[in-house]
């Protein structure tokens, strides 16, 4: 199966650019307000045109209405939309069959008993395993707190998924051995604050994250 790793949160042209020269899979872009993350659409457009034939495009929603949606689809064209709130399998189906696109479903989990919602969204193009946020958080994911990868050591949906949740160039090897993970996800966890990209951490995560790859390729 092949590895991917994926950027998400980018909001600035110099991580963007940082992010493609070190051979990023996929690029995230935030739609959700409250995220320091936020990124506008006319600045998503302008960066998603660097990523074409480079990095597939996704896009974050929480509990979008259809109006914000039509809106991305139409000028952003992202390669997938990801879902990142409350949506439940129906949302998920009908987005899929209304739009055409692509979806990513992110659940949070903090034991194993989480993962028995997978089964339910099992119609989504792939899944996004990160862990639940803290007690009080107000965003749903970038919240840098990690869960216990081995949980998932076991973990074999039928569709593609990527491990995210309080990972960064230090610990992202032994989560790809603890977790078995062929994909993973960081926006935090290459930050020097919150919502500031950090060129350096993203080139170290994705280093990092290939030699954990390569690390556990089979001879």
């Amino acid at each position: 199966m092949a590895t991917s790793v994926k950027i998400c949160g980018v909001n600035s042209q110099e991580a963007l650019s940082v992010a493609l020269h070190a051979g990023a899979d996929m690029v995230g872009f935030v739609f959700y307000e409250p995220s320091p993350r936020f990124i506008g659409l006319d600045t998503a457009r302008q960066f998603a045109r660097h990523c074409r034939d480079r990095a597939e495009v996704v896009a974050l929603t929480v509990d979008a209405p259809d109006a914000t949606l039509e809106a991305i689809l139409r000028r952003v064209g992202p390669d997938y939309i990801q879902l990142h709130g409350q949506e439940s399998p129906e949302r998920v189906a009908e987005i899929q069959e209304k739009y055409g696109v692509s979806v990513i479903k992110a659940l949070g989990v903090a034991e194993a008993a989480d993962l028995a919602l997978v089964e339910a969204y099992a119609d989504a193009d792939a899944l996004l395993i990160d862990a639940k946020p803290p007690k009080g958080a107000l965003l749903p994911g970038g919240n840098g707190v990690a869960f216990d990868w081995g949980l998932v050591r076991d973990f074999r949906p039928k569709k593609p998924w990527l491990l995210s949740g309080g990972l960064t160039a230090e610990n992202v090897g032994e989560a790809i051995r603890a977790s078995g993970a062929r994909a993973v996800d960081v926006s935090s966890g290459v930050e020097s604050a919150p919502g500031v990209k950090n060129p350096l951490r993203i080139a170290a995560f994705i280093a990092a994250a290939r030699a954990g790859f390569a690390a556990v390729e089979p001879e």
